[in-house]
């Protein structure tokens, strides 16, 4: 009985541990830190039917790419997650292209706002920083 009871406890255990794997990412979702998820990306993108902005951490560059020649430009800004400080502008006006800019990520917490000038919906990337 006593071998019995130690094989299903070894055994709950081992389910908890793999559940608990299996649930973290959505708990951190469901908590706000799947924001903190992003710093460890690479490439981040914030998007809309219009265009896109991206922020390649090889380089720290910002690009702004419209993908519609459509007579109204794009427009991103890199911000201070906390202060809402703009540090980068950048802007692709009403022809397919990209603007590129570089910006040395530093300790701060970063947020990038992009915006089809058309509407001026603004879409934001999950924080970020280095």
């Amino acid at each position: 009985m006593h071998s019995s009871f130690s094989r299903l406890a070894v055994g709950g255990a081992a389910l908890a541990v793999a559940l608990g794997t299996l649930v973290s990412p959505a708990h951190a979702a469901e908590t706000g830190e799947a924001s903190a998820q992003a710093a460890a990306n690479t490439n981040i993108v914030v998007k809309n039917s219009h265009g896109y902005m991206l922020y390649q951490d090889d380089g720290d560059m910002f690009s702004v790419c419209d993908t519609n020649a459509d007579g109204h430009g794009v427009e991103g800004q890199l911000v201070d997650y906390y202060t809402g400080t703009t540090y980068l502008y950048i802007d692709d006006g009403g022809d397919k292209g990209c603007d590129k800019k570089g910006y040395d990520i530093r300790a701060n917490h970063y947020v990038m706002h992009f915006w089809w000038s058309g509407d001026g919906v603004v879409y934001k990337s999950p924080r970020f920083d280095e």
